[in-house]
């Protein structure tokens, strides 16, 4: 029954709309009117079968009545050309699944359709969820609630009390489970299969009487279910379980699916892929479902949509607006879905628009590209619901490079080819037998760089190569995220890394949008990522579930990527609010095929405490480590292929070693260890970090910390070499050593064993460089960056402003110098 609630007035809903346009204030008064005529029973009722004829494009069907046979006959008929290629030669399309996805693909979905069958579900990061073979499609189990059937709009979203984690009731709503035992059918032909699909739609359409129930509250979770439903009926045509009775009752549903997306659009509400994926629910409908009369309507509303947003949810650098991964890979296959039914609409689409989107859909995967680690996962930066896109495949969570598989055959991108590595299962549901043949005939190259910065987005990819023993570091520099920044975290200039292939460094995920506020607000704020913290507060300070009281303001002071190195700077003022404000910089030097130099300076003249986090991956064991210098570093024996060791120094600081929660998944948590590096202080501060990957027959390395005059100065024992870097306090004063002067603010030199002068320079920002009595740099404005390389007594130089060589005086002994300064 429905719940006493008093019902909503359109007219004081409108009241709250003061300050907003006038599109949007009809756009919102429409949608309270129809939850108005909804809830008084004026709207919104499933059609009788005369009802479904009147509603049937009757261009389709001629004259005559229209039986369930005839509208199942039709339906497929008009589906042929126009839905997935895959289901145009169906029994092909499995006899390729079964030949390039043998052994653990079949035997994962087999598997999981024995525990669909069995009422055992897994959903997000929740194992063996037991709903039992006669679901309760309103149950949330982690609470044991059973949802009251009211109308939608008398839920509370943000109220996890009456509803517990709705997310759960809703990722089982979406009916992704269809697709799984579609799979299983066409692998086995065993009809069980296909009538437990035919027992849980026909179950589902019983407990959830239109717009009646938690399932009909977000438009979003209406459109994946109606997609999933369109999906199934190919999976299952032929059976006896897909009666034409059946299949009308759906298709009923189907149409008051459509209606309720059309009229609910989250224009307003969350228009981010809230709303791209009520559009591409609507063009699925509009262009799988041309028997109804409104279809039309749908196909061109997704359309739209579709096509506006690319621009405002798409930087022109391909990074999806909300700052989040998850989401960056929900755009790509939302567009993908898209892209490829598009090729099938008999409708021509403008060239320029078309064009936009082959172009849009393309950056979106080079920044998925750019972002795939070296093991093949991607980071899971901001907010990951779990959730994903049809089709579904066996692949890990993190792992996003099946969007570039797919990418792969429909641009011809031999680079989207060579990260992905092999043909994914979703690939050749998508685009059907033929694609394993456009797979395995591109030509695989890898990407044209191996770093890349992303300006819009606010990201800096750095890598040394591209294959699964490479070195990999990823700096989140953008800002908070688009809208109210409800799904991004508070982790500004975070980072995460992986040495030698292995990842090393996470960001802790997401965990819970509705558990608790504490659950919630932990894995969000700056705790949780390997970032500095000042007297334990968040750079940016949490409102409500997915909004802000304040927000971290990044600046990128300088970036540069060359072929020997990477260097990054910014700074954010998320921390001015304290009693006594601070800016917080962090620079950070990638020295390709080498290490990593990280300076994060603070700015205040107040007294603080500071923590600098490190957030491991769960199967990393670090370990605090006493060194030959005397400190104490952060490292992790090599394995066959490679090792690593962190040191840290800052005034009077140390380490601190614990176990925190990460999150690879929505709704699971486990310990990873978890560090910090942490100090007191009044004033300025700073801290430098390195990370230094070491393999087996290599001595460990070691840094220490030396004098210099105007700056800070640092040698470092690797791989036999002696290296120097040095840091110049102000570029308006020249850094005096024994062996060069220089007002660069970095400066690293590489020495050579039998070697007496450093045979390799990486400079960063400055003027002026000389070596030994030579002069080698003095120009009159700040130069970008600097490299030099030394062949016999001639240095050959290349700045960001030209090429130039220079020959050296006498040598002189570095090597002496160095010894003598680590001696004293």
């Amino acid at each position: 029954m429905m719940n006493e609630k008093v019902m909503v007035n359109p007219l004081d809903a409108l009241k709250k709309l003061k300050g907003r346009s006038w599109t949007e204030i009809r756009s919102r008064g429409e949608q309270a009117f129809s939850v108005y005529t909804e809830q008084i029973g004026l709207s919104g009722k499933l059609p009788s079968d005369n009802e479904l004829n009147q509603l049937l494009n009757k261009s389709v069907f001629g004259r005559g009545k229209i039986t369930a046979e005839i509208l199942f006959d039709r339906f497929f008929e008009l589906s042929g050309d126009s839905f997935f290629p895959s289901f145009r030669e169906t029994d092909r399309t499995v006899e390729v699944f079964r030949q390039k996805f043998r052994g653990k693909a079949i035997a994962n979905v087999l598997e999981r359709s024995e525990k669909i069958i069995d009422g055992k579900f897994d959903l997000l990061g929740f194992l063996n969820l037991d709903f039992g073979t006669a679901i309760d499609w309103h149950y949330e189990p982690l609470q044991g609630k059973h949802l009251p059937l009211k109308h939608w709009k008398q839920f509370d979203e943000l109220d996890a009390a009456e509803t517990g984690d709705k997310k759960i009731i809703w990722e089982l709503n979406r009916h992704q489970h269809f697709f799984t035992l579609g799979v299983a059918y066409r692998l086995t032909g065993e009809e069980r299969y296909a009538a437990t699909f035919a027992r849980h739609i026909d179950s589902w359409m019983e407990q959830n009487p239109p717009g009646l129930g938690i399932n009909w509250f977000s438009s979003l979770e209406v459109a994946f279910r109606a997609i999933s439903w369109i999906w199934a009926f190919h999976f299952f045509r032929g059976s006896h379980s897909l009666t034409p009775e059946l299949f009308q009752k759906a298709v009923k549903f189907l149409y008051l699916h459509g209606r309720h997306l059309e009229k609910y659009l989250s224009t307003y509400y969350s228009p981010n892929t809230h709303l791209t994926g009520e559009a591409l629910g609507l063009y699925y409908l509009g262009t799988q479902l041309s028997v109804f009369e409104r279809a039309a309507r749908w196909r061109k509303l997704g359309e739209d949509i579709l096509f506006a947003e690319l621009d405002r949810q798409i930087h022109e650098d391909g990074v999806y607006f909300e700052q989040t991964t998850w989401y960056q890979r929900y755009t790509a296959d939302f567009y993908t879905h898209f892209l490829i039914l598009k090729t099938f609409d008999a409708d021509e689409t403008d060239r320029k628009l078309q064009e936009k989107l082959e172009l849009k859909l393309q950056l979106v995967h080079d920044f998925l590209m750019y972002l795939t680690r070296p093991d093949g996962t991607t980071p899971i930066i901001g907010d990951d619901d779990g959730g994903r896109s049809l089709p579904l495949s066996a692949a890990e969570t993190a792992d996003f490079r099946g969007a570039l598989s797919t990418a792969s055959v429909l641009f011809g991108r031999g680079d989207y080819k060579f990260v992905a590595g092999q043909l994914a299962e979703e690939t050749l549901w998508l685009l059907g037998p033929e694609a394993v043949g456009g797979f395995d005939s591109l030509r695989t190259f890898e990407p044209r760089r191996t770093s890349r910065y992303f300006p819009d987005g606010g990201y800096f990819a750095m890598r040394d190569g591209w294959s699964d023993t490479d070195n990999y570091l990823l700096v989140d520099c953008g800002e908070i995220g688009s809208l109210n920044g409800g799904h991004g975290h508070s982790d500004a200039l975070a980072v995460e890394a992986a040495v030698g292939g292995k990842t090393l460094l996470v960001d802790s995920g997401t965990y819970t949008y509705h558990e608790s506020e504490e659950m919630r607000d932990f894995f969000r704020t700056s705790i949780a990522h390997n970032t500095l913290m000042i007297d334990e507060r968040s750079q940016s300070e949490p409102g409500g579930k997915f909004s802000w009281k304040s927000k971290a303001n990044i600046q990128v002071q300088s970036q540069v990527s060359e072929e020997r190195f990477d260097f990054f700077e910014a700074s954010h003022d998320g921390f001015e609010r304290l009693e006594s404000p601070a800016i917080h910089q962090r620079s950070i030097l990638f020295l390709k095929n080498d290490y990593w130099i990280m300076r994060d300076y603070v700015e205040t003249q107040g007294e603080h405490d500071y923590a600098l986090n490190f957030h491991f991956n769960k199967q990393t064991r670090p370990a605090l480590e006493d060194t030959d210098s005397g400190r104490f570093c952060v490292s992790e024996a090599p394995s066959a292929a490679n090792g690593w060791r962190m040191f840290t120094f800052g005034d009077n600081g140390s380490w601190q070693q614990k176990e925190s929660w990460i999150s690879d998944n929505y709704g699971k948590k486990i310990n990873a260890p978890f560090l910090r590096f942490v100090s007191k202080g009044r004033g300025a501060q700073e801290f430098f970090t390195f990370m230094l990957p070491f393999q087996p027959g290599h001595p460990k390395p070691e840094v220490y910390e030396t004098t210099v005059s105007g700056g800070r100065a640092f040698v470092v024992n690797y791989r036999g070499y002696w290296d120097l870097f040095v840091f110049a306090d102000s570029g308006e004063q020249i850094v005096r050593t024994e062996i060069f002067n220089t007002n660069f603010r970095f400066l690293w030199a590489r020495l050579s064993p039998g070697e007496q002068i450093p045979e390799e320079f990486v400079m960063v920002g400055g003027t002026n460089f000389s070596l030994g009595t030579r002069e080698v740099i003095n120009y009159p404005n700040e130069l970008k960056f600097a490299v030099a390389r030394r062949l016999g007594n001639r240095l050959n130089v290349r700045t960001s402003e030209n090429i130039f060589s220079v020959s050296l005086p006498q040598k002189q002994s570095f090597t002496y110098i160095l010894k003598n300064n680590l001696e004293s």
